[in-house]
């Protein structure tokens, strides 16, 4: 709930920026019903990247950057500003392309996130300049290299993807696993078909290989996981006064791992075993490195 009205104060923000309005933090700190520390936070820290300038304690966007986004890709934009882990450190001038391309022809965010990759964010806006400018990029991936078309950089339940064309079939590539990333001069023209393959906002094209999972989930996360479509494909086969049991579908297991570890303790793996264990012995290693240390008398 918290991240939702983040996430309409932002775009509200941003919407005002984007018209061309001038205002002050006292301004908006009356009409959000908040306090100035909290809009100057919004302006110096949430949008650290946005070109905006400031002129006797009025704030506004640069004249270069006005107009340059819809309401869909203000909303979009909003949502990623208001979620710190999931989106690196953007430059002012990478962002200023983005706003002059339009954010959504480049990312593609599901839902929540909360993998941190700070650290690859020359290589996040080098895949986003290469798929907004068309280029074919050249990776390594699990020690093979990947010569593909780069069509959008998808956030699923807190993991980045790249999906790109290879040979003309949609192939995802989990981003912090990318390596040596090369930006080609080859162009590519993109394929209508795949666009609207990406668009149908189904796994199908995330891997032909998809693992059935079980999850237990608490009835008080129920009516967050319904509205929100956490799982996209997600089926209830059973429910009491106190949980619901549901089945899905994923691509990677990193994406189950990851929400359930955020959802933790509402939500439970139930099948498949491996999976289990993998969640277990990460839990188990965090317990172990993060013990106190017991002093000697």
């Amino acid at each position: 709930m918290a991240h939702d009205l983040l996430a309409k104060r932002l775009a509200y923000i941003l919407t005002k920026l984007n018209n061309g309005e001038k205002f002050t933090l006292k301004e908006l700190a009356l009409e959000f019903g908040t306090t100035t520390k909290t809009i100057s936070r919004d302006l110096n820290e949430r949008f650290i990247y946005i070109p905006i300038k400031k002129e006797k304690n009025l704030y506004s966007l640069h004249e270069y950057a006005l107009g340059k986004l819809n309401l869909e890709d203000i909303k979009n934009f909003a949502t990623i500003s208001g979620i710190k882990s999931l989106y690196p450190t953007l430059t002012n001038q990478f962002l200023t392309e983005i706003l002059e391309n339009k954010i959504n022809k480049v990312f593609l965010v599901k839902n929540s996130g909360f993998e941190m990759i700070e650290n690859k964010k020359d290589d996040f806006e080098k895949l986003s300049r290469a798929i907004i400018n068309h280029h074919v990029v050249e990776f390594l991936y699990k020690d093979k290299e990947k010569i593909v078309e780069p069509y959008k950089l998808i956030n699923s339940n807190g993991v980045w993807y790249l999906c790109a064309n290879d040979s003309g079939k949609l192939k995802t590539y989990s981003f912090t696993k990318i390596e040596n990333l090369k930006t080609k001069e080859d162009k590519f023209n993109l394929n209508s078909e795949l666009l609207k393959e990406i668009e149908k906002d189904e796994i199908n094209w995330f891997s032909n290989k998809l693992k059935e999972v079980q999850l237990k989930i608490d009835n008080s996360a129920k009516d967050y996981f319904l509205r929100k479509k956490v799982l996209s494909n997600m089926k209830i086969v059973e429910e009491n006064d106190q949980y619901f049991i549901v089945l899905t579908k994923i691509a990677f297991e990193d994406e189950i791992i990851n929400l359930v570890k955020y959802w933790i303790p509402y939500i439970q793996i139930l099948s498949p075993n491996d999976l289990v264990e993998k969640l277990n012995n990460i839990l188990n290693g965090y317990i172990k490195r993060t013990q106190p240390v017991q002093s000697q008398c």
